[in-house]
């Protein structure tokens, strides 16, 4: 178990107001923070947004603003997204704080004292959408106008001066760090795109742009702004008070343990970023995974094609939980996945409301109606009792290893599996039939509130609000939660009165 996990999303771009596609990535990530801290290690998440660029600039420009004004009324969106997803994160950092200037500007000193920075000319293709240098031959025609292949945005050819950063001469070490770490980069495709990109041929990246004004200017020479991304990625370090390598958030949590971003973004997270922190003999991030899109139809959500789903109207709609867990369950971790209202409505009434939370309120009513609502003594288990429960133990190992690996699809179906049984056993047992033996009429309910307990800390952090509701029946507090509990067959007090529990999940009913 790593005792201390650092986690970041990718830093938002304050462009437009956030999508559903900055929803799933935090989601995400809360989701692998929350499992962390309750299996015993200190977190620390982090995430933010990224506000320098020509994007940025010509962004505000249209709407008659400063950068910085422009930045600081989109950031507050993505700061309140963070609330309104109940993010767990413990900083939410901005670059253009006076922190991350003096990170970034230390890291670029840093590179041209070990003379890993030159000054030439650029002149190439460059995508203001994607903050990105093209080459020739990423480059297609379409319908007369010239795009990047990998994304399809526009492209517009750039001559200027600038400082390059010597990206080729670390090719070989790239490459031989990620042979040396072969889990470096997830999931495996992405791997072996990443791979197979460095092995073409890297060549030297232009770090800074004369033709616009809006980001941190290079130290030796303020005619120049540094290169977004340079600028962007440094935040994982800003955040941790670097070039202070001795404070104790830097000490204790880099290098990071888990950079979660999205596929568009990886040659940047996978490539550039470990060849700075090469350069600069700066310890590499643990992994970088990089997820799917988040579609609409076929397509990427994006503003310009008009396909976004909101995500605060679809809490408004639904709730929070039942958005987590969809997004979470439905969408095949590392892979694209196709969303819709419909599908949503169908998983919050099968998986939430007739699954979940129909045994939960099952089983509650019959304890207050038969038992007085009290957890029941005079228990004794059957072998069959023990299977069920013991169930839970003997694959313990196996749940902390989906989550170390990243392996959402298999975390989700092992509480699946365990949410079946659970329903199985206690259709199956009937204790409505057992009033005349009450011994056994009190082992099946006590059998079936510690799966409930079991299943509902598994859940905890992918439905934290919800979980809670149920949790606090057996009055157990957020802090008290523990994923080795869940190895524990008697964790429940017998004799002890349980709270009432409200409705979980309403389903959904359709208007004809």
């Amino acid at each position: 178990m790593d005792k201390n996990f650092y986690i970041t999303t990718p830093i938002y771009y304050p462009s437009a107001k956030p999508h559903m596609g900055h929803a799933y990535s935090s989601i995400i990530a809360d989701f692998f923070a929350r499992c962390k801290k309750i299996q015993g290690s200190k977190v620390f998440f982090l995430t933010g947004t990224d506000e320098h660029g020509l994007k940025i600039q010509r962004a505000a420009e249209k709407k008659g603003m400063n950068p910085k004004d422009f930045c600081d009324e989109i950031s507050v969106t993505f700061r309140e997204l963070s609330k309104t997803l109940n993010l767990t994160n413990n900083d939410f950092i901005r670059t253009t704080e006076e922190r991350h200037f003096k990170s970034v500007q230390n890291l670029w000193n840093i590179l041209e004292k070990k003379n890993e920075i030159y000054l030439s000319k650029y002149s190439g293709w460059y995508s203001v959408s994607d903050e990105a240098f093209y080459s020739d031959d990423e480059i297609e025609n379409v319908e007369g106008v010239k795009r990047a292949k990998s994304s399809n945005s526009l492209v517009e050819w750039v001559e200027e001066e600038s400082f390059f950063f010597k990206l080729s001469k670390w090719e070989k070490p790239l490459l031989k760090f990620y042979d040396e770490n072969p889990k470096f980069i997830l999931p495996e495709s992405r791997r072996n795109e990443v791979v197979s990109f460095v092995k073409s041929g890297l060549k030297d990246l232009s770090v800074s742009r004369k033709s616009f004004s809006w980001g941190i200017k290079v130290p030796s020479n303020d005619q120049h702004v540094i290169y977004v991304w340079l600028d962007a990625l440094t935040n994982y370090l800003s955040a941790l008070n670097y070039p202070d390598v001795n404070d104790k958030l830097y000490k204790d949590f880099w290098p990071a343990s888990l950079h979660l971003i999205g596929k568009d973004i990886l040659r940047f997270h996978a490539v550039y970023w470990p060849a700075f922190l090469l350069a600069a003999n700066i310890p590499l991030p643990k992994r970088v995974y990089g997820h799917g899109w988040i579609l609409s139809g076929e397509e990427k959500m994006s503003k310009s094609k008009g396909n976004i789903l909101d995500p605060i109207e679809i809490i408004k709609e639904y709730g929070l939980d039942p958005l987590r867990y969809y997004l979470i369950k439905e969408v095949s971790f590392g892979n694209d996945g196709n969303i819709s209202q419909e599908k949503l409505e169908k998983c919050i009434n099968s998986d939430l409301a007739n699954n979940y939370g129909n045994l939960c309120q099952r089983v509650m009513a019959f304890i207050e109606k038969n038992l007085d609502s009290e957890i029941p003594k005079k228990i004794k288990f059957s072998n069959e009792d023990l299977a069920i429960l013991d169930n839970f133990n003997n694959s313990y190992q196996n749940l902390i290893d989906y989550i170390d690996d990243q392996d959402i699809n298999s975390y989700i179906n092992y509480v699946l599996e365990r949410l079946f049984a659970a329903n199985k056993y206690f259709n199956d047992e009937e204790p409505w039939k057992k009033k005349d033996d009450i011994s056994r009429l009190n082992t099946i309910i006590y059998v079936s509130l510690e799966l409930i307990r079991k299943i509902t800390i598994l859940l905890y952090p992918i439905i934290p609000s919800s979980a809670l509701k149920v949790l606090n029946v057996f009055e157990i507090k957020e802090k008290e939660i523990e994923f080795k509990s869940i190895k524990n067959n008697n964790y429940l007090k017998s004799g002890k009165k349980i709270n009432k529990m409200s409705i979980l999940f309403k389903k959904v009913e359709k208007n004809d």
